[in-house]
């Protein structure tokens, strides 16, 4: 197939691509004619991977694939394939998962370079014009590349296959041997915690990450030191500059050990991940802090994120112009122009800093102050905030990716309900409702996109994106009681067994079995930012499964035990599936019998959320969702709670209720 010597972007609809779609380089988006491309022509491919949000792939995009004379010698030599992660993230894990093999440090923008065959044999991540940082450059590694190629190409092919059996055999692996989920949940929150930083907060180190992976495994071991090491890691991270305290959210990560200095790409799976956790501190602690950080996201997310139609924008941009972070500065004049003589009592909380090596103007935090000052200080702080908000949203403004990417949403959609539920925000729900409806239209043949823009989708959609919107309509369905959403989970289901579950049944492939242009099928077992695709089924099986009509199904505990046992020969990556396994066995189930419109077990449950139990609310007079052996009145107020195989007596009162659900979220003294 000989495709246009010219670049092909255009047509694309991540904004990711088509920030490329004028560059001199003959751009391919990666797809089954571009691979035969490559083949034909005996050409290696030069792959380009990054997203949007991305600071350093523009960076080398101005530097490099904006020059002409670079770009000539990249079309010269190669079949040069630009992909967005986000969009295509099984392209990316084969490829960073190859990088890592290689010994190198992966990140974006990742640069690989493979042979006809798609298979990997050399990359790094970015590349300067001309050798600096101790990097070489990257018109003198083009040459390099293309040299080996010509004389040593059997060299390389022959290198090329072991690298791709071996990043196969990481990616696809098998079921390994049977391991204890709550041991090895002990084992990893104990090695978590050993790395946790006692005065800062987070890991120890720079940079620091969320890590909401790490943090929820934490929560879930339930002891008590764990669970202050999620609390004070949580408050450390909101009081500085990593948090937008003018107009909420979180950035991805602080370039410093002190959550200080900010990396400026705010996205939307750090802050619905973020979201769900402050729910469940919020509803452990009650420090109203929390409260506040909860509207401030969520507030964020409802503002900024909300693409028309109501579902969720993946990203926005860490560069405002081309310089980082320059909408979210501030300088003492300008904070004193817009407050007037409000400033002086706004900067007894908040604090400007300029760090060493910070070449911005100042970056607003409040590290000196991170703790709940009372009701009036904190409303009045609001109020001065908000006039800096509304100044702000007078700059130019950072892009925003505003592809809808499923997975994400559902990650959001599902936070959005648990918050609505916790603080009795009707209007959350209803946008928690609006996003479900927007996937749900996004449909084409009863099937996922995993992407989807300007009318279009791409499909198939992956494993996590079925996984994510079977737990969000679970979340729904506990926050609505309408049965409609547990449907759809259930089709959804019936869709991931079809497409995706393995010759085994105990295991699901991150791509659909027809899904073409892909140089291998992999599991998804590794988490990133977020909890593995693996996990994530596991996760959403196991909520379907407990607000359906039956127990715990084989299936569910079957996939985990397949799962957890294949982490034991990980490196890392298994915070997710460690954290799911032990959640199969530790599972609770909720019921509340509410005859009438009087809700009076419900408003108890949302006030005490536990990650680990699955509420239900029969209001119809309709016996439904039991575990085995039990019966229930249906006509008759009264509210069941089993944990395990075991199920308490029926409790009568509302303050029994609380009593009890306090008694079994209560933190361990030790495991």
């Amino acid at each position: 197939m000989s495709l246009p010597a010219k670049n092909l972007l255009a047509e694309e609809t991540s904004p990711y691509l088509l920030q490329h779609k004028d560059n001199p380089v003959h751009w391919r988006p990666w797809t089954a004619d571009a691979l035969e491309e490559a083949r034909e022509a005996g050409k290696p491919i030069l792959l380009s991977v990054g997203y949007a949000a991305c600071h350093w792939c523009h960076v080398m995009a101005h530097e490099s694939f904006e020059d002409p004379r670079i770009a000539e010698v990249m079309n010269r030599y190669f079949v040069n394939i630009k992909v967005d992660r986000e969009e295509r993230p099984e392209i990316d894990q084969i490829y960073m998962a190859s990088l890592s093999a290689m010994g190198e440090q992966g990140g974006w923008p990742l640069t690989m370079f493979l042979d006809s065959e798609a298979k990997p044999f050399w990359g790094g991540t970015y590349f300067p014009p001309e050798q600096r940082y101790g990097r070489p450059g990257f018109p003198q590694i083009l040459e390099a590349v293309h040299e080996a190629w010509q004389n040593k190409r059997s060299e390389l092919s022959k290198s090329a296959g072991a690298l791709s059996a071996h990043v196969k055999a990481q990616l696809a692996s098998d079921r390994g041997n049977p391991v204890s989920p709550r041991a090895t949940l002990e084992s990893l929150s104990t090695r978590i915690y050993s790395m946790i930083d006692k005065d800062l907060g987070g890991l120890r180190g720079a940079p620091k990450f969320p890590n909401a992976p790490f943090m929820r495994t934490l929560w879930l071991s339930g002891t008590a030191d764990h669970r202050s090491a999620v609390t004070e890691s949580l408050a450390a991270m909101l009081a500085g500059g990593i948090y937008d305290h003018v107009g909420g959210g979180l950035a991805r990560y602080s370039t410093d050990d002190r959550w200080l200095v900010p990396h400026f790409e705010k996205m939307l799976y750090d802050n619905a991940q973020l979201l769900r956790l402050l729910c469940w501190v919020y509803s452990d602690t009650a420090d109203k802090l929390f409260r506040i950080r909860i509207e401030e996201t969520v507030s964020w997310i409802l503002r900024d994120m909300r693409v028309e139609g109501g579902a969720f924008a993946s990203s926005l941009d860490a560069d405002t112009g081309g310089v980082e972070g320059t909408t979210y500065l501030w300088t003492k004049g300008q904070i004193a122009d817009v407050l007037g003589n409000q400033a002086g009592s706004f900067f007894e909380t908040f604090s400007l800093a300029r760090p060493e090596h910070w070449e911005g103007d100042p970056i607003l935090h409040r590290r000196g102050h991170p703790q709940y000052l009372g009701e009036p200080r904190e409303t009045h702080l609001r109020s001065m905030l908000d006039e800096l908000l509304s100044a702000r949203q007078r700059r130019d403004q950072p892009d925003r990716d505003d592809k809808v990417l499923v997975d994400w949403n559902g990650l959001a959609i599902g936070a959005l309900a648990e918050a609505a539920r916790l603080l009795e925000r009707p209007d959350w729900l209803n946008a928690a409702r609006q996003a479900f409806r927007f996937v749900c239209e996004s449909m084409k043949d009863g099937r996922l996109p995993h992407s989807f823009r300007d009318g279009r989708g791409v499909f198939p959609g992956l494993s996590s994106d079925y996984a994510c919107m079977i737990s969000a309509a679970a979340s729904l369905f506990q926050s609505t009681a309408e049965q409609a959403y547990l449907d759809q989970a259930r089709d959804w289901a019936d869709n991931l067994r079809a497409w995706y579950l393995d010759d085994s049944g105990t295991g699901y492939y991150l791509t659909a079995s027809d899904a073409a242009d892909l140089p291998m099928r992999i599991r998804g077992d590794v988490d990133e930012a977020v909890p593995s695709a693996t996990s994530q089924i596991i996760e959403a099986l196991l909520a379907l499964s407990m607000l359906s009509h039956e127990t715990l199904n084989t299936h569910v505990s079957d996939v985990a035990e397949a799962a957890l046992g294949r982490t034991v020969g990980q490196a890392y990556g298994q915070a997710g599936i460690v954290y799911v396994a032990a959640l199969v066995e530790m599972s609770k189930k909720l019921l509340m019998v509410e005859p009438d419109r009087h809700r009076f077990f419900v408003p108890v449950a949302n006030r005490n959320l536990d990650p680990s139990r699955f509420d239900i609310v029969i209001t119809d007079g309709r016996p439904q969702n039991l575990p085995d052996g039990m019966s229930i009145n249906a006509d008759k107020r009264a509210a069941y709670l089993c944990i395990g195989q075991i199920c308490l007596p029926p409790f009568q009162s509302s303050e029994e209720l609380e009593a009890a659900l306090r008694r079994a979220n209560q933190p361990k003294t030790s495991w």
